[in-house]
């Protein structure tokens, strides 16, 4: 029998949407006078571990949350100052656009290049001081439920379990965490959050959802290169004509550069390596005369959530609400998600509080949530935003992005129809008799650099001795089927190399190195066979971001 806990509010997942949910909670017991427990449980060894973003913050919800947040100290020092926007012809040339013919989506004026696990580690802080409880290195790892079916809260997953499946010396039983009403914010593809989607079929009226896989890089650069608050965005080469995606360049703060590429998990190249292409990308002249001379200090990956207003589910069941990327809120016309995480988590909280300050004792579905969300900013911002990703994956880079400027710039989103894109991500890859092998150019150790010296760079971390958390529903699939028709494209778009084809006398073997994993999902939605489920290991596993 576990031991349990009571609480008023459980969140799982100490990210933008659930910190601010955790603040706003508080705020209001704290303003009402009323004694409220909240628990924010967290699977990263601290909260901000395993935050990942870009990160440029649009500070619109955090404005609301706490109006005085540069008094209070919050972590967004450095201005967006300039924009600039590429398209990459070729390995050395390319084409600047003029800021008029930008999409006024992607002008951050106003918006700051920021850490996001830094802005969450601050977000923390306050939900403390509020009086909420946070419990890192403790990973949600089942939903309860109540004999009517209602959310009943949480477990957190049991410890010191070997891989063979035997307690250890070190084992520790899990708790479970009840509560009147429970929040998944567990970001992109959570495994909680997808299993309440079938559980509730919460996305039988949406679109297909889609996701991106964004690979992200630290850099110390020299202090005559640095220029605080320049922010560069691009497509273009390397990615082949069917493959959409962007890259960024970021300067933040203390003579720092972020880079990183994010690929459209839609692709239809079995041969294409997220990763590789991100690493020959840096070689480009506008992004290199930034990097040459520095040193890489960090380097992470995760995918993302980007199917928008189309692909939104119902947020709403019996006992809970789905918040943030767990619920796919990200803006992708403004390649944004703090500000509309946070406030979908805000909208959340003030619709739990007033339900338990009316005496609801919880299990109820809050159905009048989605009256509050639909009356809110965030759902105006992503409607308008919906044609974005469609438009983009139905007519590529440039025809797409003619269209998103006039869709987004002269009818401000206000077109009447609306584009759809139905086609799942996992099902576009095509064989390989459709395409040609991909061969990258060797890293060269001071721009690009391969992946096990990267993952180390990601701080990550796991114990050997557990079950591995990558599931396959059949063990034969990845060499009788994915290796024949797609050369088993684990290999290839994991960017952290968790996933090996190992040739043996007896023939192909299909290897997991777990212990690589930095958690980015992207084997869980990919994966052509739909053959792999990405589940919480052991908390305190994973990643271990510093200022990412």
């Amino acid at each position: 029998m576990r031991e349990s806990m009571e609480f008023d509010v459980v969140i799982v997942g100490a990210g933008p949407s659930g910190l601010a949910a955790a603040c706003k909670l508080m705020q209001q017991a704290n303003e009402a006078e009323r004694e409220l427990t909240v628990c924010v449980v967290e699977k990263g060894s601290e909260v901000g571990a395993h935050i990942l973003s870009g990160a440029i913050v649009e500070p619109k919800a955090l404005n609301e949350l706490f109006p005085n947040w540069q008094k209070m100290g919050a972590p967004l020092n450095t201005p967006v100052s300039e924009d600039q926007l590429f398209m990459f012809q070729n390995e050395e040339k390319s084409i600047k656009f003029p800021n008029m013919f930008v999409p006024k989506t992607m002008h951050n004026r106003g918006n700051y290049i920021a850490s996001l696990g830094n802005v969450c580690r601050w977000l923390a802080d306050q939900a403390e001081q509020l009086g909420v409880e946070i419990f890192p290195g403790f990973a949600a790892s089942e939903i309860l439920y109540h004999e009517s079916g209602s959310v009943k809260g949480i477990a957190t997953g049991d410890m010191g379990i070997s891989e063979a499946g035997e307690q250890k010396d070190s084992y520790m039983q899990g708790m479970e965490l009840h509560a009147k009403y429970t929040l998944f914010a567990e970001g992109c593809r959570g495994h909680l959050g997808k299993s309440l989607y079938e559980k509730f079929n919460l996305d039988s009226k949406s679109d297909e959802q889609h996701y991106g896989l964004g690979i992200k890089e630290l850099w110390d650069i020299p202090a005559d290169k640095h220029q605080p608050g320049l922010v560069i965005h691009g497509s273009g080469w390397p990615l082949d004509k069917g493959t959409s995606g962007g890259f960024f360049l970021y300067h933040t703060e203390n003579n720092q550069v972020v880079a990183g590429l994010i690929v459209d998990l839609s692709y239809e190249n079995p041969y294409l390596s997220p990763f590789d292409e991100f690493q020959r990308l840096k070689h480009h002249p506008v992004l290199k005369q930034y990097l040459d001379g520095g040193k890489r200090v960090s380097y992470g990956a995760r995918a993302i959530t980007k199917g928008g207003f189309n692909a939104l589910p119902k947020m709403t069941f019996p006992g809970g609400l789905l918040i943030g990327c767990n619920a796919g809120t990200l803006n992708f016309a403004k390649i944004k998600g703090t500000h509309t995480a946070m406030k979908s988590g805000m909208l959340a909280a003030e619709e739990v509080f007033e339900a338990i300050n009316n005496g609801c004792d919880g299990a109820k579905e809050l159905t009048s949530f989605d009256d509050r969300f639909k009356n809110s900013w965030v759902y105006e911002e992503l409607k308008q935003s919906r044609n974005f990703g469609p438009a983009m994956h139905k007519f590529g880079a440039i025809l797409g992005g003619t269209f998103n400027f006039v869709d987004q710039n002269i009818f401000s989103g206000k077109l009447p129809f609306t584009l759809h894109d139905n086609k799942a991500d996992f099902a576009q890859l095509k064989t390989l008799a459709a395409y040609s092998v991909i061969e990258y150019p060797k890293p060269d150790g001071k721009i690009s650099f391969d992946k096990l010296s990267s993952v180390f760079l990601s701080n990550t971390n796991h114990e050997e001795d557990q079950p591995c958390h990558l599931k396959l529903a059949d063990r034969q699939i990845p060499i009788s089927y994915n290796l024949p028709e797609f050369l088993e494209p684990a290999q290839r778009y994991c960017p952290a190399g968790v996933y090996e084809v190992i040739e043996e006398e007896s023939g192909p073997k299909f290897q997991i190195n777990s212990q690589n994993c930095v958690h980015c999902k992207t084997c869980d939605i990919k994966d052509p066979s739909q053959n792999i489920t990405w589940v919480t290991p052991e908390g305190g596993g994973g990643p271990n971001y510093p200022n990412m």
